[in-house]
């Protein structure tokens, strides 16, 4: 009998490039205007653009929704240790 895996549930949703709706988001390690870092069910996810905005934050169910000018999106590996030194070197 074969074992099941429940896999992490993660998803974005992109608009236009001005609004951002993720789920699967467990921790938000930081933010500014440009470039907000979270930490997902799929790895460590940057989002750098202009004039970013947090408009919606629920830990408790995972969902974050972010306006701005979205220019990139970029996962890092699931190591922790390693994500948290490239982000705050």
């Amino acid at each position: 009998m074969s074992e099941h895996i429940m896999k992490a549930n993660h998803s974005l949703i992109l608009d236009n490039r001005s609004s951002l709706t993720l789920t699967g988001v467990s921790d938000v390690i930081g933010f500014d205007e440009q470039t907000v870092n979270l930490m997902t069910d799929c790895g460590a996810l940057i989002i750098k653009g202009e004039s970013l905005h947090i408009n919606k934050l629920n830990l408790d169910s995972k969902d974050v929704c972010i306006d701005g000018t979205i220019n990139s999106l970029q996962y890092l590996s699931h190591n922790t240790k390693s994500i948290k030194s490239k982000l705050f070197k």
